[in-house]
């Protein structure tokens, strides 16, 4: 599954260091995830492929943990937005090889 997280600052007060916290987000999400940092300019956008038929509720339980961590906790996970489901289906007429 393919999912775009959003992350949002708990307190507008928090220091804008958002990416290095997008940085620091990634490495605290499940290391079998292929993970892409999307934007982190105020809010942090995460682009998260499981290939370990997760729902977007387990997804959900695993970021809201990884967030609990003290260097990110000023964080919270605001969106969990599916992109495609299992593996992408090439075009017709495309050559699998």
């Amino acid at each position: 599954m393919l999912v775009e997280l959003t992350i949002k600052r708990i307190t507008p007060e928090a220091p804008d260091n958002s990416p290095i916290d997008g940085v620091r987000i990634l490495s605290l999400l499940p290391a079998q995830w292929r993970k892409e940092l999307i934007a982190a300019n105020g809010e942090i956008v995460v682009r998260v492929h499981t290939d370990d038929g997760a729902t977007t509720a387990q997804i959900r339980v695993k970021v809201t943990a990884a967030l609990t961590a003290p260097e990110v906790s000023h964080w919270r996970l605001a969106t969990c937005d599916i992109l495609a489901i299992g593996h992408p289906v090439p075009p017709a007429g495309s050559d699998p090889s």
